[in-house]
Parts: structure tokens; C-alpha cells; sequence
């Protein structure tokens, strides 16, 4: 069942949940030793990751991975391991960082990705991102990569630049023990209106979901 929580503006939204993360990666370690937290790129989650830095949590013990990566080279501006790196992970005293080598070409990239997340049954969180049409990850309506079973997967025909990309699959964040998604702004409220309305969009195929969201991002919703 999916939890709503709404908040009148973005940066209360992102503030509670930066709380929400912190308090999970704290009981997956006491009750495990150790946390696997898949992160999401773009701009939506910066200002909680930059809370969540904050917080007094033995952070040598918690593994990030990407949700997707855009194949582009290494260091690119547009990366969004150069994004988290420069808001997120350098604000870290301890880090273990699991990236996509997306330069590579989303099939070998995909391919190298699949091993590296081999060991890990399932992710204990999935931070995730929804877009205006409703994707998450590098994963977009009527999509071939929706279809695609492996735990990582080749994206081609991208609808946003650029056309190539690595993402998890639906199989694998399906399967996470815990999914969030942060979301806000009015450019997002038809995604969410169609969410509401039960459409079967690729973020809401993916089983239950916390959602943080703004009261923007619910205009014209019902």
C-alpha cells in the first residue's frame, strides 16, 4: 500500500525525507551490520541528500548505488554520479560507492553492473525520482527496457538526452525492501494526477512506495 505524506512546501518535503532514509539505514544496520541504498540522480534530490549528510550515522558500513547512469564519459557534467559526488558522497567522512561505468556503452556497462550488484539479493532502499512522464530511473513509458528481466539493464531510445542509458530494472527495484520516492512542483502534478487515477505508469509498477511529495505536485489531483 502506498504511504502519502504532503507537505505545503519542497524543502519540508525533502527535510522529512532526509529523516525517513536516516532512520532506515540506522535499523538495517543495527539489525543487519550494513545498508545497500540505491540513490537517484537529477536536481529533486539534492537538498534532502544535503540533510541527510548531516546526520551521525556510521556511514563506513552503508553501500550507494546508482539507480541509473546516462552514458556519457567519465566526469561529465551531466552524470549523475558527479552530481551525488559533489552534493552527497564528498560530504560523506566514509564512503562505498558502487558506479555505473556508463562510458562503456549501455550494454557492456549494464553487463559490468550486473556483477558488481550480484551479491546483493535484494537493496534495502530505493531512493527514487519520478519524472514528468512518470519514469523512474532510466526507466520510461513503453519503453523495451521495462520488458527486460536482468537485474540491469541496456536503456536505448531515450526520450530525454542522451538516448543511451544503464538502469536497474523494474524486476530489481521491485524487489527492494523499502521504496521512497521524493517528488514536487507543478510540472509533475499530471504524472501524479495519472498516478492517482491508478495508470500504470514505470514508478508506480514497482510495488509500494513512501511518497514525499509538495502540495504543487497535487494540483488538478482528485
Amino acid at each position: 500500500m502506498h504511504k502519502w505524506f504532503v507537505f505545503s512546501e519542497f524543502g519540508e518535503a525533502s527535510k522529512a525525507a532526509a529523516e525517513f532514509l536516516a532512520d532506515n539505514i540506522a535499523a538495517n544496520i543495527k539489525h543487519k551490520g550494513a545498508c545497500h541504498v540505491v540513490l537517484p540522480g537529477g536536481n529533486t534530490p539534492i537538498a534532502c541528500l544535503g540533510y541527510l549528510a548531516d546526520k551521525a550515522l556510521p556511514w563506513n558500513v552503508v553501500h550507494w548505488y546508482l539507480g541509473d547512469e546516462r552514458c556519457l564519459p567519465d566526469g561529465h557534467a551531466e552524470r549523475n554520479d558527479v552530481m551525488l559526488e559533489k552534493y552527497f558522497w564528498s560530504r560523506l567522512p566514509d564512503t562505498n560507492i558502487h558506479i555505473i561505468p556508463a562510458e562503456l556503452g549501455a550494454e557492456k556497462a549494464a553487463a559490468v553492473y550486473r556483477e558488481e550488484i550480484r551479491s546483493v539479493e535484494c537493496f534495502d532502499i530505493a531512493f527514487l525520482g519520478m519524472g514528468e512522464d512518470g519514469h523512474t530511473a532510466s526507466l520510461f513509458p513503453h519503453n523495451e527496457a521495462l520488458h527486460d528481466i536482468r537485474s540491469v539493464v541496456p536503456v536505448y531510445d531515450a526520450p530525454k538526452p542522451p538516448s543511451e542509458r544503464v538502469s536497474l530494472s523494474s524486476n530489481t527495484l521491485s524487489k527492494a525492501q523499502c521504496r521512497i520516492v521524493l517528488a514536487g512542483g507543478t510540472a509533475k502534478a499530471d504524472a501524479m494526477m495519472r498516478i492517482k487515477k491508478g495508470e500504470a505508469l514505470p514508478i508506480n509498477c514497482l510495488g509500494d512506495i513512501n511518497w514525499y511529495i509538495d502540495e504543487a505536485v497535487l494540483t488538478g489531483v482528485v
